[in-house]
């Protein structure tokens, strides 16, 4: 039995260790999801794909114009969370265009089938966490104090 305490207590010791590391957790979210965002946002925005996209959302039964905000929320809001700038603010709209696209897009393929919606549905989720998070200790909004979810503790004061 003593030998069981030990255990735990190692364990909560390793836990504690990688309470540490969550700033890193919150950077490898931000990184990725701005990557993927930037990706699929590049068409869009660039080389006459905005025209196109304005016509796809027009098809889908929304108005024309919310082809810009969800473009630009992908290419330059992706950019945004690389850089740990707005995040909560820019995680807000990706989470709507995530959900936009669940919506219109992949939930007739049910989550796993082809062009399913297991995909955006993680990035939605991704963003949601960073909307409650914020982007960490290790972004913009950290150092400019603006709400980004790292050195909240510091400003009791």
């Amino acid at each position: 039995m003593p030998r069981l305490l030990i255990c735990f207590a190692e364990l909560e010791e390793f836990l504690r260790f990688l309470d540490r590391l969550q700033p890193l957790g919150l950077l490898a979210l931000r990184l990725v999801v701005g990557t993927v965002m930037i990706a699929h946002g590049y068409g869009k925005v660039f080389h006459g794909g905005l025209a196109q996209h304005v016509q796809r959302v027009s098809s889908l039964g929304l108005p024309g114009w919310l082809a810009y905000p969800s473009a630009f929320a992908e290419f330059f809001g992706g950019m945004l969370l690389i850089a740990g700038f707005l995040t909560r603010f820019v995680a807000l709209a990706v989470l709507i265009d995530m959900l936009v696209a669940i919506w219109k897009i992949h939930w007739k393929n049910g989550m796993f089938g082809k062009g399913g919606y297991e995909f955006p549905l993680t990035l939605a989720t991704i963003a949601l966490a960073l909307i409650f998070f914020g982007a960490g200790p290790i972004a913009i909004d950290a150092i400019r104090g603006g709400g980004g979810g790292g050195g909240s503790k510091a400003r009791k004061a």
